[in-house]
């Protein structure tokens, strides 16, 4: 047994003092509050449940900053994609293992204990599938365990290039199956999956997936994560009216029976109705603000959603930026300019926006990922602590510390990170960071030179 003595931390019953957790194996065993350290304890200031990121391109952390130079014509999503998939065509599973690690590595230092891999580069660079149809997959769930982040693997079904099943464009290739390749694709992926892996299903967007085939890939597996891009630009969602005389958001909660175990990632361009239907329909809203931002997406209406009732988790999607306070930063500062006033996203019962934002996340990632998550006995010991030491923190208590976290540090307030029950992350670094480190820029120097 180790055990880990708190000077404070976030319980589900909220903030207490003087508490010692107890860890048997990967689990929390015990937690005692009002206690003194004893002999041997590990000691930290600041305790928190680890966060989930429900959206994750391991990947694309290889290329990001490069796309930031204007092309020719008026820069969007649509002409970043293009990076993207010029990018892409330079990786093997060698070089996915080595960029997924390193992403990793950077979420468990900032403070993630679980991701939602939305993995959907499945063939190699011609297009071909391999003779394992999971090699990819295999090689996202290798650099999960050798960082040691609970992984929720989302394999991504991608069939076209537009609605109405438009056949794929040529950078698409990587991406493509048929129903019956993506079964054989998710019965290999369960067999590699790690002792607390989850898999759930992912569809890419209806852009790329017809309804028919929706309705199919949701009867593969029934009561995983259901995780499916929708409305994150203006283009999509006029297509979607053009087609399907929907808005992708509306099409989806009229027919696809949404419900707890889905995640509809952005849901950046939605209506009153809309935000009224997803709240109640339980789902969880996936958002990337810092991506958002990034790609020019737009702003999602998180105050009345919020007003709403509606559950919300964080991801950090094209990881241009690894950081889940950077996150919830991102996601109440776009609602103050966007309504120019301050403190949107808290409430008169609850006053604190740090609270209230990390309690969302907490709660809406650890639904969205099926993993429940929280410091209490039998559940995994994913722990978060702050360096009660950092000048952002000083003299702060309660959630004080949380809006101080998210809204006046820099980076460097995460001290240690604790994932089923092993401490990964020591001082701000992770154990394996030099390794991984010098594997993803030996990958960089290859590609970038090609």
């Amino acid at each position: 047994m180790t055990a880990l003595w708190l000077g404070t931390a976030l319980l589900p019953s909220g903030w207490a003092n003087d508490v010692r957790i107890e860890i048997s194996g990967s689990l929390i065993s015990g937690i005692f509050v009002g206690t003194p350290p004893l002999p041997g304890d590990e000691r930290a200031g600041i305790g928190l449940p680890g966060l989930c990121n429900v959206h994750s391109h391991a990947f694309q952390r290889g290329m990001a900053g490069l796309a930031e130079h204007r092309g020719p014509n008026d820069d969007d999503f649509w002409s970043w994609r293009e990076v993207m998939y010029r990018f892409l065509d330079h990786l093997d599973p060698d070089d996915v293992e080595a960029i997924a690690a390193m992403a990793y590595v950077e979420m468990l230092e900032t403070g993630y204990t679980r991701v939602g891999e939305f993995h959907y580069l499945h063939n190699d660079p011609d297009g071909n599938r391999y003779s394992d149809p999971a090699e990819m997959a295999g090689r996202v769930i290798m650099a999960s365990e050798v960082t040691g982040i609970g992984m929720t693997l989302l394999p991504v079904f991608y069939a076209h290039s537009d609605f109405g099943g438009v056949p794929a464009k040529h950078g698409q290739r990587r991406f493509l199956n048929d129903l019956d390749g993506f079964a054989k694709l998710l019965s290999a992926c369960e067999d590699n999956l790690p002792a607390d892996g989850m898999l759930g299903v992912a569809p890419h967007s209806l852009r790329a997936v017809t309804g028919a085939e929706l309705a199919a890939l949701v009867d593969m597996r029934k009561g995983v994560p259901v995780h499916i891009h929708a409305a994150e630009q203006l283009k999509e969602v006029d297509a979607s009216l053009a087609f399907l005389g929907a808005r992708p958001v509306e099409w989806l909660l009229a027919n696809a029976e949404v419900n707890v175990n889905w995640c509809l990632i952005h849901a950046t361009h939605v209506t009153d109705a809309e935000i009224a239907a997803l709240a109640a329909s339980g789902a969880v809203a996936g958002l990337c603000p810092v991506t958002e931002a990034n790609l020019g997406d737009g702003i999602f209406p998180a105050v009345r959603y919020f007003e709403a009732g509606g559950r919300i988790a964080t991801g950090t999607d094209s990881n241009i930026l690894i950081d889940p306070a950077q996150e919830l930063r991102a996601l109440e500062y776009s609602q103050r300019l966007s309504h120019r006033a301050r403190n949107l996203l808290a409430s008169d019962a609850r006053p604190s926006v740090g609270r209230s934002l990390f309690d969302a996340a907490h709660f809406g990632g650890a639904q969205a990922l099926g993993a429940m998550q929280g410091l209490a006995v039998g559940m995994s010991a994913d722990i978060v602590t702050l360096d009660s030491g950092n000048s952002a923190l000083y003299g702060r208590s309660g959630d004080y510390l949380l809006d101080s976290w998210i809204f006046a540090a820099r980076s460097g307030c995460v001290d240690t990170v604790w994932r089923a029950g092993r401490m990964l992350v020591s001082k701000g670094q992770h154990k394996h960071r030099e390794a991984v480190s010098r594997r993803y820029r030996a990958v960089l120097d290859r590609i970038l030179a090609a």
